[in-house]
């Protein structure tokens, strides 16, 4: 045999012995479940709370719900984006178009979620702007690793819409974006 032939051979038996290690280790492990969401931080005192019986944010900080919503929002944002990229890279217009879109309007969304969670921790715990966002950073954060798909952050997303409503109705001064409504 050639030389080249036996490099051929010694990377075709390397890359076997790889996926064989990589299978064996996958079924050691067990299948993937998609995580729970995450356990909500305790409630401080000076923190108002959602009162919306029957729906996932039901008896949470409203900042807490916001940063979940941002959380979701911005990863589906972050999806659209990287499916937009991969359109540009092999030419679809349309989809290019409809992908920059879609991520824009998640990052609209998103943004506004968040400022909503910041203003909350401002007025309930008298912090800092810069602090709020730390504080939120972390909610939103592990909300948004939870998904790893356009279709499951739109299923996560989904009660975030009749929250902000209700958030809009109970305190207009602080969820006053009407643009998350049109989404």
């Amino acid at each position: 045999m050639s030389r080249p032939r036996h490099g051929l051979l010694a990377a075709a038996a390397v890359l076997l012995a790889l996926t064989s290690l990589a299978a064996a280790e996958t079924a050691r492990r067990g299948k993937k479940t998609e995580p729970a969401a995450p356990a909500s931080t305790p409630a401080d005192k000076r923190d108002r709370l959602v009162t919306a019986p029957g729906t996932p944010f039901n008896g949470r900080s409203y900042w807490q719900a916001a940063a979940q919503c941002g959380g979701l929002y911005y990863k589906l944002g972050t999806v659209y984006s990287d499916s937009a990229a991969r359109a540009k890279v092999k030419p679809d217009a349309a989809a290019y178009a409809q992908f920059t879109k879609d991520a824009d309007n998640a990052s609209k969304t998103a943004s506004a979620f968040f400022v909503v969670a910041e203003r909350f921790l401002i007025a309930d715990r008298k912090l800092a702007r810069d602090d709020a966002v730390m504080t939120f950073d972390a909610v939103a954060s592990s909300n948004g690793d939870r998904v790893k798909t356009a279709e499951a952050a739109i299923q996560a997303a989904q009660p975030c819409a009749e929250f902000y409503k209700s958030c809009r109705g109970t305190f207009p001064q602080l969820c006053n974006d009407p643009t998350v409504l049109a989404n």
